[in-house]
């Protein structure tokens, strides 16, 4: 219960102007006997903007959308870090008197020594994250799905509608649908150790 209070993680993907609707929600109904109709193949289109999520067990504490010209680099994310702190001292009162403990992956930017510096100057525990494991990233297997789900087949004629629609999806979610995300990375990470341990013994 005190790690799922504590966990703030954060993550970036990409919001395309356009996104394929995938093939379960792309089928139609059909007469016994009838063929489906026939479609044109469709692709993700090439406008799209990069969002950096950052999130706990209540819900978004921040969005940046990467402006364009504009890449993540140290400089970048150390600045969304400050911003971060701000959000949590302004929605999450109560974190300010406990050790925060913040997930990441292995982005470079997420790796640099100034990034380090930071999240040390902020005081955050950061858990460690195994190389190629979209499996124990809240984003990954949670968040960021069912977020493409609800975009396939939306199109957007500009960064701000995509941005618009975004904004409006998080917000109408319900705390207890980021809850669930966090106790779902729980019991994947107490698996991930139990074959951990389990491939130690049976290396001896």
């Amino acid at each position: 219960m005190d790690f799922k209070r504590r966990f703030i993680t954060v993550d970036e993907t990409w919001i395309h102007h356009y996104t394929p609707e995938t093939k379960e929600q792309s089928k139609q109904w059909t007469e016994a006997g009838g063929s489906a109709p026939k479609k044109a193949k469709t692709i993700q289109s090439a406008g799209k903007v990069m969002a950096t999520v950052f999130w706990d067990f209540k819900g978004i504490l921040l969005i940046d959308y990467l402006q364009k010209g504009k890449t993540i680099n140290s400089e970048y994310y150390c600045n969304l870090l400050d911003q971060l702190n701000v959000q949590i001292r302004e929605k999450r009162p109560g974190l300010q008197r406990k050790k925060i403990i913040f997930h990441q992956d292995n982005a470079p930017a997420h790796k640099s020594v100034l990034t380090m510096a930071k999240i040390n100057e902020l005081k955050y525990e950061l858990l460690d994250h195994p190389p190629y494991s979209p499996d124990l990233a809240p984003s990954d297997f949670y968040l960021f799905p069912n977020l493409k789900k609800f975009l396939a087949g939306k199109r957007f004629t500009s960064n701000e509608d995509a941005i618009t629609v975004v904004n409006h999806y998080f917000e109408d979610l319900e705390e207890n649908y980021f809850n669930q995300a966090i106790e779902l990375l729980d019991k994947r990470w107490t698996n991930c150790i139990e074959v951990s341990q389990e491939i130690i013994l049976k290396n001896k």
